[in-house]
């Protein structure tokens, strides 16, 4: 009996032995450069963008799998939603604490307000600890990231916004890109007056949109001292006249984009401009991608027209940039440092310049053969940009930026007045403190 049990015994701990073997079997193995712990375990990183769509979902499901494939043991947890879904569920995540690892956001405002969360990792010591991975980026892309000087954001994309048009139809027509307000609605004029009853056109279902027109127009009128104060929302603020003008000139602007300009979004009406339908289309310089590969299409651009009376710099440019924070609340930054570096490294910025067409802020990524037509002179234009105005979303608080959206919406739709739309954006701006933390 004993020698029953005591072989019994051998046999089971044998058999355990073959269980831990191939329970240890199934994790990764500890990395020589030290991503998996010590036991062997695999580290999982979360990642969360904004972009499920083509063709950056198929970028980010490279980045993801090659840095897998570079790192053993590491393993990026990957989830996307697109972006009026993906605004309201990073704040979410954030302001209850389960904040992924690394996440896409927008600039300035909108990236303070996450900021002011205390749950944003403060990456200026990065920057320090390698500049010659800083040195790369394009150095005037980091103040929308910055905030008291600290830097809490890694941006990768840089836009612009400037007006499109078909160079074949003005060439016909032997139209001129036009300086100013008055030159600009001159040219619209003459358009239609040549049988394009919509001479310029925009999805305005699209409130966004809206808003990239508004941000505009209020930064070539207002001064910066008086959009910085009123930007920040609180009693008495947006009551410059030039505020109501803006709305009177969006107005008369809006009527030239044809009757249905509220019912269809950005999308679509691109695709009337790709398709030569119409002459004129306000598009980002993130869009140049889906300008590529037209034979039939023509293009050039200029910027938004000055106004006679404005007070704004009429050199600026609308755009911010977009890219990468981390969560203060990770258990594992140095990987997160690295996993963003790495989608942020001159290959994979070139490799995404090829695939998507958008401009990075990546020094040298975008070349005459990896670009479509216009990107270079495009990343001079913003590069040398006197002022840059962020998106209006982005710069104001997000009630006050619904207020000017959606009455934007309202007014090229005729059924609301400038007067009435200046006053629901004052409303909105009183509900909030004096000065935005």
């Amino acid at each position: 009996m004993y020698r029953m049990g005591r072989r019994l015994g051998l046999l089971m701990l044998a058999g355990l032995l073959v269980v831990m073997t191939a329970c240890n079997s199934n994790n990764s193995t500890p990395s020589a450069n030290g991503n998996g712990d010590a036991k062997g375990k695999t580290t999982t990183l979360k990642f969360f963008h904004r972009w499920p769509n083509e063709p950056r979902n198929s970028y980010f499901n490279y980045i993801k799998e090659e840095f897998e494939k570079q790192n053993p043991g590491v393993k990026i947890e990957m989830e996307s939603v697109l972006n009026d879904s993906y605004k309201e569920k990073i704040k979410v995540l954030v302001s209850s604490g389960e904040i992924p690892d690394v996440f896409s956001s927008w600039s300035d405002s909108f990236a303070e307000s996450l900021v002011s969360s205390g749950r944003v990792e403060d990456l200026t010591s990065m920057y320090k600890s390698d500049p010659n991975w800083t040195k790369t980026l394009v150095q005037n892309q980091l103040k929308s990231f910055t905030f008291s000087d600290k830097i809490y954001g890694v941006p990768f994309t840089m836009d612009g916004k400037v007006f499109f048009y078909n160079k074949k139809i003005f060439n016909k027509l032997g139209l001129e890109k036009p300086k100013t307000w008055d030159e600009f609605i001159a040219l619209l004029d003459k358009l239609k007056a040549s049988g394009y009853d919509t001479p310029i056109i925009e999805g305005l279902q699209d409130s966004w949109a809206v808003g990239h027109y508004l941000g505009t127009m209020n930064q070539r009128m207002l001064s910066p001292e008086v959009m910085a104060t009123d930007y920040a929302g609180g009693p008495g603020k947006f009551t410059d006249p030039g505020y109501l003008q803006v709305l009177k000139y969006w107005q008369k602007l809006s009527s030239y984009m044809g009757p249905n300009a509220t019912s269809v979004n950005h999308e679509a009406t691109r695709n009337m401009f790709i398709a030569g339908k119409v002459p004129i289309h306000y598009l980002q310089f993130a869009e140049l991608g889906y300008l590529k590969d037209k034979p039939d299409l023509e293009f050039d651009y200029f910027n938004f027209p000055q106004f006679s009376e404005g007070k704004g710099n009429a050199e600026g440019l609308t755009g911010a940039p977009e890219g990468f924070i981390i969560s203060k609340e990770t258990a594992n930054k140095a990987l997160a440092e690295k996993f963003v570096k790495f989608i942020v490294s001159p290959e994979n910025a070139a490799k995404f310049q090829h695939d998507v067409g958008s401009m990075t802020t990546v020094i040298g990524a975008a070349t005459k053969e990896n670009s479509p037509p216009g990107t270079l002179e495009a990343i001079k234009l913003i590069q040398n940009a006197a002022e840059t105005t962020p998106w209006l979303d982005n710069a104001m608080d997000a009630s006050v930026a619904d207020a000017y959206m959606r009455g934007g919406q309202a007014i090229a739709a005729g059924i609301e007045t400038p007067e009435n739309v200046i006053k629901e954006v004052q409303d909105a701006a009183a509900k909030l403190p004096a000065v935005k933390k």
